[in-house]
């Protein structure tokens, strides 16, 4: 028996003729039989079930589709509800909450100077924003803290590269008067100061 095709098979003196008939319409009769007991638990899973069993189960769940929210999303919305509702609260459950969903990597961050301490920030790029942001509204309504306020922060990355060398810089001065330090021998020009401010080249 196929998971796919349900077959009966016959013995050799018996596949043909009429009998190979009515193997093949039984086989059909069960396939139908085989797909009308499964159908109710089909019906379980939030991913496959039919719209009207999806309802039911997001009334369950206490899961309301927003406006223009796609039926893949919504479907995945029920799905997680649990282990969404298990995970608010925190900060590795909420970026568990918005991995599930879809959206990605999130950074968070609370008590910043400046801002009040009530303030949780959200950052995010500018393209998760821009593609989920009904979406991300939903889970601070339904997954936020209470009594914290949450704020978006877009964060945008470059890529650049930084290459490390070294240098190095010599510097030396020697002081002297003409005729009195005449004496002063080197292979090598040297800018010499003078007391009055001069410059010799030695």
């Amino acid at each position: 028996m196929d998971e796919q095709k349900l077959t009966i098979t016959l013995p050799t003196w018996l596949n043909r003729g009429e009998i190979k008939k009515l193997a093949v319409a039984a086989g059909k009769f069960w396939e139908k039989v085989r797909g009308w007991i499964s159908w109710p638990l089909q019906q379980t899973d939030p991913l496959t079930c039919t719209v009207q069993i999806l309802n039911l189960l997001a009334y369950q769940r206490d899961i309301n589709r927003f406006d223009g929210e796609p039926l893949s999303l919504f479907r995945k919305r029920v799905k997680y509800a649990f282990l969404n509702a298990q995970d608010s609260g925190s900060l590795a459950g909420f970026r568990n909450i918005f991995l599930r969903l879809g959206i990605g990597e999130i950074g968070q961050a609370e008590r910043q100077p400046g801002i009040d301490w009530d303030v949780i920030i959200i950052r995010v790029d500018d393209s998760q924003l821009a593609s989920n942001a009904a979406l991300m509204q939903e889970i601070i309504r339904q997954y936020g803290r209470t009594c914290r306020r949450y704020q978006f922060q877009v964060v945008n990355t470059a890529a650049a590269a930084v290459r490390a060398g070294q240098f190095d810089n010599d510097h030396q001065l020697f002081a002297a008067q003409p005729g009195i330090d005449a004496n002063i021998l080197t292979e090598d020009p040297f800018n010499l100061l003078t007391e009055d401010g001069y410059y010799v080249t030695v």
